[in-house]
């Protein structure tokens, strides 16, 4: 499994699903279950049940706890308890559908015209964060849930009563010691900080986590490095899109593949990232080459390449192969970046041999496999006979996308090309 944020599905041997969680790290999460452990008895009477685990990567943290969130709904695991009832994760509330807004940590979501923020997984730091950020004044919004309006107004004797009041702790809009319009603007400025930026927090709370380590007042330090984690996951930014049975069963379908593909091709790891070359021409006239970038059996499009051939004339595929390939991988040689977990070549043996010799100059060494048109054959380096995989393998179907898209990408580039050689 990758080393990435995600939502792992525990399996039996009927394939039924017994038991659905989140991690921001798949590897290790999943790794945790199959460690000796005492006392813990929903894992012990777990594991012996589980015969396959499908994983769906995220972009983050967050992304995959609305994943999880959504899959437990539909598939109700007997192993779970969160999500099958009223239980959640919280979300930072404010109440600006009343006339003096508060603020407070809620598991529960209304369409009633406050501001929600979140769903967030870890609950302890956006507690404390709420406590520092209320300490501090910044938002000076009343801590109490009283109900109460300019037309409504709270009773006297509570407002005597109450410690907060008498404290200064609360800016006490009961009291009329603030005006509604400036209160109303503290909750606004609230509701931006909870969507927005602050880089002028962080920058503060960095500046005084330094002071405080160097004055020995580690606890303090930690306290405020605390709440600069309860920022990042604020900050986290989530795409929130409906989840359909087909999108479901692509992501599940593409992580299968990739660990099929370790297997069928005896790779060391997943192939979680695969990056797919295709070249693309008109009698030997503006050829061009494609790379196609795949994780955990998605596309990822940032990472999509297109190359003009500059040094080969004429109908030479192979050549064409081989220079762009080499140019791909001397660049990330270059600047050190990683290289990717398996290599895919649209042909035969020779656009193959082509590839790994370019490889070979660069003395870099990455999983290669081709993918053969005619039979859909996979060859791989020092195996003289091809790999066969079923025609319904995840395995192959991963390729098959792979290599169909490094074919699209290469032809629509190739096409630009052309268009504007004809209007030149």
């Amino acid at each position: 499994m990758p080393h990435a944020p995600g939502v792992y599905i525990m399996r039996d041997s009927s394939r039924e699903v017994l038991y659905i969680g989140k991690a921001s790290d798949l590897a290790k999460r999943v790794a945790h279950y199959f460690l000796p452990r005492e006392g813990d008895r929903k894992t012990t009477l777990l594991m012996p049940l589980v015969r396959s685990i499908d994983y769906v990567p995220c972009a983050s943290e967050r992304e995959a706890l609305l994943w999880e969130r959504r899959l437990i709904r539909k598939h109700q695991p007997f192993f779970n308890a969160v999500w099958k009832d009223d239980k959640s994760y919280p979300y930072v509330k404010i109440t600006l559908n009343e006339e003096f807004p508060r603020i407070f940590l809620t598991r529960k979501r209304k369409r009633d015209g406050a501001a929600y923020f979140g769903p967030y997984p870890k609950v302890t730091p956006i507690r404390n964060l709420l406590k520092e950020l209320w300490r501090r004044k910044l938002f000076p919004l009343r801590p109490c849930d009283f109900n109460f309006s300019e037309s409504k107004p709270l009773p006297k004797k509570k407002i005597l009563g109450c410690l907060y009041y008498h404290t200064g702790d609360c800016p006490a809009p009961c009291a009329g010691r603030v005006t509604k319009e400036l209160y109303r603007k503290s909750a606004e400025e609230a509701a931006l900080f909870f969507e927005g930026d602050y880089k002028e927090l962080r920058e503060r709370w960095s500046r005084e986590m330094r002071e405080a380590s160097r004055a020995l007042a580690y606890e303090r330090a930690g306290h405020i490095r605390d709440n600069l984690a309860a920022l990042d996951q604020i900050g986290e930014r989530v795409r929130c899109v409906e989840i359909t049975p087909r999108q479901l069963e692509s992501r599940l379908a593409g992580s299968r593949g990739v660990t099929e593909l370790q297997t069928a091709l005896g790779l060391l790891r997943p192939p979680h990232r695969i990056e797919a070359f295709d070249i693309s021409h008109f009698a030997g006239n503006q050829t061009v080459g494609s790379m196609v970038s795949f994780e955990g059996g998605e596309a990822h499009r940032d990472h999509y390449r297109r190359f003009k051939v500059r040094t080969v004339r004429g109908v030479d595929d192979l050549e064409s192969m081989k220079e762009v390939v080499g140019r791909r991988y001397r660049r990330l040689a270059a600047e050190k970046r990683p290289m990717p977990d398996l290599v895919l070549i649209d042909g035969g043996k020779g656009q193959l041999a082509a590839a790994q010799e370019a490889l070979a100059q660069l003395k870099v060494r990455v999983p290669m496999a081709a993918l053969a048109k005619r039979l859909e054959e996979v060859f791989v380096p020092g195996k003289p006979l091809p790999v066969v995989l079923p025609a319904d393998s995840p395995a192959l179907q991963l390729l098959q996308r792979l290599r169909d898209e490094a074919h699209r990408f290469a032809v629509s580039y190739h096409t630009l090309l052309r268009g504007k050689k004809l209007l030149e």
